[in-house]
């Protein structure tokens, strides 16, 4: 006759399972601890700052970021990661869009073999050489022989560096999500007759758009947070004017924190160095609130199967 305890196994599983539980549960709450943790020091820093400057919010608005001249303009490098992060999304999102269809809809098993491990091996190219590329090709072969007499770092050379940057992880995320929709709704299109590319735009991409949102949320944080490319091709050194101009040099949140963090600008103790709490801080709002939005629309449209 089986009894209670046999059901339940041996005494040595069942301490198996509770330590890994237990292992899994101090995961999880290390990991809570790690972030509250970063908003703690966001949260003290950026009032550390504000006390330096003696809570005198009219040098949050300038001509420029200056940090060293005690002139912290916001919209200066706002603008800049805006400008750079649109340019980059225009190139990454149509171009990655179209690798994950061809992958998911048009390519054979083959193919998708050889081709899906190479994009996520790309997803993790290192961005200095994509910075590097930028600098060496995309410059003098594109976007001055296009614009002549452009400027040979500017906001436009870090736009498309950061998108191709992106692509890779655009593509696989949204390959992945379009390999999720059940055959069964490709089968029943194909039932009425429906061709293959009226298939993939009215009952294919529909059916995914909760996780191609999920990637291209994904995608914009990750070309807002690119801090490499952005200080290396878009042509301002920790400082500069307002720009807003793509063929203009200017400055990103990373890039201004990457200066003030390292840079000439990083004295202990100084607004200039609290300055970075501050960027981050905003940084840290303008992605919360892009992934509030990406989640509270993918709830909406999300289709159960």
């Amino acid at each position: 006759m089986l009894t209670i305890d046999d059901l339940q196994g041996s005494r040595k599983r069942r301490n198996r399972e509770r330590s890994m539980r237990r292992l899994f549960q101090v995961a999880a709450i290390v990991s809570i601890v790690i972030s509250a943790l970063i908003l703690f020091t966001l949260f003290r820093g950026t009032f550390d700052f504000f006390s330096k400057i003696d809570w005198d919010f009219s040098k949050l608005k300038d001509t420029g970021w200056f940090p060293r001249r005690s002139r912290y303009d916001l919209s200066t490098i706002i603008v800049g990661s805006i400008v750079i992060g649109l340019i980059s999304l225009i190139v990454a999102v149509p171009f990655g869009l179209g690798v994950a269809v061809y992958l998911s809809e048009y390519a054979s098993r083959r193919v998708r073999t050889v081709v899906k491990p190479v994009i996520e091996l790309l997803a993790g190219m290192p961005s200095v050489v994509v910075g590097y590329f930028a600098l060496t090709f995309i410059s003098p072969e594109i976007t001055q022989q296009i614009f002549s007499g452009s400027r040979d770092r500017n906001m436009l050379l870090a736009g498309l560096g950061i998108g191709i940057l992106v692509i890779p992880i655009m593509a696989s995320v949204s390959e992945d999500a379009l390999r999720s929709v059940p055959g069964s709704l490709r089968e029943a299109s194909y039932g009425i007759g429906a061709k293959k590319v009226t298939t993939v735009t009215k009952v294919v991409l529909p059916a995914a758009v909760s996780g191609l949102v999920a990637a291209f949320i994904i995608a914009a944080s990750r070309a807002i947070g690119e801090t490499l490319v952005a200080s290396m091709a878009a042509g301002l050194d920790g400082s500069g004017p307002f720009a807003l101009s793509p063929l203009d040099a200017g400055l990103t949140m990373t890039g201004a924190m990457t200066n003030a963090a390292g840079g000439t600008d990083s004295v202990q103790g100084q607004a200039p160095f609290y300055a970075l709490y501050l960027v981050g801080f905003v940084l840290f709002v303008i992605t919360l609130v892009l992934n509030m939005i990406g989640a509270r629309f993918v709830r909406r449209v999300r289709q159960q199967y």
